[in-house]
This record gives structure tokens, sequence and C-alpha cells, in this order.
């Protein structure tokens, strides 16, 4: 017997019952997403490692620790599969001139990977959901995304999700801010962890994101950049807070929240919860109005958000908030192979009315079907609302036996297979 092969670490397979849960999840995601006008878009999972390196910048975590990259064997180019999708979306939308007759709304599913240490809600293939409108400046597209996510965790029945905000202004502020930043932390130098020193000159901005308790005292001290905004972008941060205000949307303003990614400017945004443990935010984002054209194409503003869904999906979990798993409306036991020619078209033609039918199979059907006993036991336990009995004499007689599997009682009442347009409706009605 040949050795067994095992999944790559931190890299899980999604499988039933949980995998109705994903399904439901992106079930609502199309909705809601339905519902405000956005489009779906695919890009590839494996990018140019440049895309990554210049849209996300040098000295992030992501292009410093976490990505898998490579060489291609056969031309030497080096790619990496994505840690993110903003970027593949930016660089579809510039390679294919999208913008071209205006702004676009956009969102994505899909699978990203990120090499790190393993744990709840954190894994080296994630998944992600995301909205990015781009070609759009005002902050009413900003309030609007926030809003989006809000529909989205009320059709979801996520419940206890917290938002927090701020702004990073512009990149002449950002520059006033980092050189004050810089001056702060070489009075403290010897407060510095490792990840802040090597940062201290390159991207001082991201000390204030570290998740190092002993950093938190000196980060809580250092100069808050929305002490050094400008007049237009102060009044676009109060303009997405007034929006939000309007549309009952509460929220925290966090000087320190700054993201993971150097391509943010003014608005951004994190959606966080306590009951996650240390991997609290669930979603987050925020304005990018120079990446498009750092990219390579026409300057365009544009703003967006990912979400999390293993962490998502956590927290439905946690909150029971979602089933389980989807049971058929009805199992049809079948006590004789030689049913099967009539029966199965019977079965089509209820999947065709939108009735789901769960078919009893053995695993060998040259052994036989099966007892009606034990058959009867599957489709209770399959969690289906009916059962269909194709028993002898039901077959003699052109008949099928409906048992509610559901009601306490097992009430049971005889069809006519000819009548099956009628007596499938009533099915349908009842589910």
């Amino acid at each position: 017997m040949a050795d067994k092969l095992s999944a790559v670490k931190g890299m899980n397979d999604i499988l039933p019952p949980d995998s109705a849960r994903w399904e439901a999840l992106e079930t609502a995601v199309r909705e809601v997403m339905r519902l405000h006008a956005y489009r779906n878009i695919r890009t590839p999972i494996v990018e140019p490692t440049a895309l990554f390196v210049r849209g996300l910048g040098e000295v992030t975590d992501i292009v410093e620790k976490e990505m898998y990259s490579f060489e291609d064997r056969l031309n030497g180019e080096q790619l990496t599969l994505r840690p993110e999708s903003t970027a593949g979306v930016v660089r579809a939308v510039v390679e294919h001139n999208l913008l071209y007759e205006g702004g676009k709304r956009l969102y994505y599913m899909g699978p990203m990977f990120r090499h790190e240490r393993p744990q709840r809600g954190r894994y080296r293939q994630f998944h992600q959901i995301g909205a990015e409108a781009l070609g759009f400046g005002g902050p009413e597209v900003d309030a609007e995304l926030i809003v989006l996510a809000c529909a989205l965790w009320k059709q979801l029945g996520l419940q206890n999700v917290r938002l927090e905000l701020n702004s990073l202004g512009q990149p002449p502020e950002r520059l006033q801010h980092r050189a004050a930043l810089i001056a702060y932390f070489e009075q403290h130098a010897d407060q510095l962890d490792e990840d802040a020193k090597r940062r201290l000159h390159s991207n001082p901005l991201r000390i204030l994101d570290s998740k190092n308790p002993a950093m938190k005292a000196l980060n809580d001290a250092a100069p808050k950049l929305l002490d050094f905004l400008g007049e237009q972008s102060l009044a676009h941060f109060n303009a997405v807070k007034a929006m939000l205000d309007a549309n009952g949307v509460s929220y925290t303003i966090n000087p320190r929240l700054v993201r993971g990614m150097d391509y943010y400017n003014l608005t951004v945004f994190e959606f966080i919860t306590e009951q996650l443990g240390s991997q609290g935010t669930v979603c987050g984002g925020g304005r990018y109005d120079y990446l498009i054209e750092h990219i390579g194409g026409k300057p365009a503003p544009a703003v967006g958000w990912a979400l999390g869904v293993e962490r998502v999906l956590e927290l439905l979990k946690e909150q029971g908030a979602m089933a389980a798993e989807i049971a058929p409306d009805v199992y049809a036991i079948v006590p004789e192979v030689a049913f099967l020619p009539q029966v199965l078209p019977l079965l089509a033609q209820l999947r065709n009315m939108g009735v789901s039918v769960h078919m009893h199979a053995p695993p060998n059907s040259a052994d036989g079907m099966g007892s009606m006993k034990s058959q009867f036991k599957k489709a209770d336990s399959s969690g289906a609302t009916f059962a269909l009995v194709f028993g002898a004499d039901e077959m003699a007689q052109g008949q099928v036996t409906v048992k509610s599997l559901r009601d306490g009682q097992g009430a049971q009442r005889i069809e006519s297979l000819a009548d099956i347009g009628l007596w499938g409706q009533s099915l349908q009605s009842a589910l």
C-alpha cells in the first residue's frame, strides 16, 4: 500500500457539513452585492511577484515574510501565489482599461496564500471576499462600502461586530507625521522591539500596528496622524462620519488604525469582534487613491474592503447564526433495483420542479438495495422532510407513498405517479 498523503499544513479541506456554511455565506454575499450593484470579478491565483512588491510595499510583513513566491522553471519569471486580491483586481482593471467608461463596483471571492503560523481563523490558504469601488473619489462611496458590509452582517445574522474608523490623510500629511514619529521613537529607542527598530526609518507608521503588548503604551503616546490632517482630509473624514451617522452605523475612532498594506490613504476601517481571541479583525479596508497609478494605470481613486471567510464562519458558528448542513427535501426509498428505470425519471421531474431529492443507493446495487427498515433509518438521519416510498405494492398500482418525517406523527398518503405534477407542487409548497 502506498504511503498516505495529507494536505499541506495550514491548507485545509472544506468538507460537509461545514461546506454548507460556505455555500450559505457565498449565497448571502451574492445577494447583497446584487442589491448594491456590485459585479463579480475573478482574477488569477498566481500573479507576478513584482505586483505585490510594488502594490503592497517592500517593508510590509506580507512581502517580507509571508508570500509564497517561486521562479517559473520554464521561463525564469518570478511568480507569487496571491496573498490578497486588491492588487490583482487593480492590475486587471488597468490591463483591461475597465475605467474607460467610468467607475466600476466589483466584488470577488477566492483563496489567498500566506506563509504564517496556522491558528484559529488564520491559515496558510485562507479565503477572502472583497468589494472594490474604483474610479470614485467621494466620501459617499467610502460610506457606501461600510454600509454594504453592515448589510451583509444583517443578512447573515452576525452580531457583536464593532466598527473602528480612522483617516490616514494624504501623502504630504503622512510625511509630516512620519518625521514626528521617527523623532518620537528615536527618543525611546531603548523601548523598541526588533520589528520596530527595523521599520523605524523605512516605515515607522507600521510600528503603530504592532501586536506586541510591550509596545502598546509607547504607541499610545506617539504623535497621532489625525493631528496632522489638512482641511481637505478632515472634510473627507467628517463627511464619511456624517453619512455613517445618517445610516445609523455606530463606530469608534481609532487613531492607531493603519492597516497592513502601504497603499491606503484617507479612510481606513476594520470590523472587529471579541469572540475570536487574538484574531479579532473579520473585515477591513479603506481608500487607496494612488494604487492604480502605482501599478501602471492612469491616476484614479478607489476604495474597498476584504473579509476573512474562515473568521466570519467561525464567528457565525460561535453565535449559532448559520445551520450546519442543508438537508434534502425528499429521500427516495427504492427497495428493488428493477424499479430504478421507472423511478429515476420521476425523481428528475421533482428536481426540475425545485424539490431536492436524495435517492437511496447502496455501496453495490448487485447485492440489492437494502431493507426498507435500513432505508427508513437513512431517510430519517438525512434530515429530509419527506420520504417517497417506491415499494412493490406501490409500483404495482402506479403509486407512491409520501411519508412525513418531521411532523412527529409520520403522516402519510398515497399519490398516483401519473399525477406527479400536482403532488410535486404540494410537496414544494409544504417545504
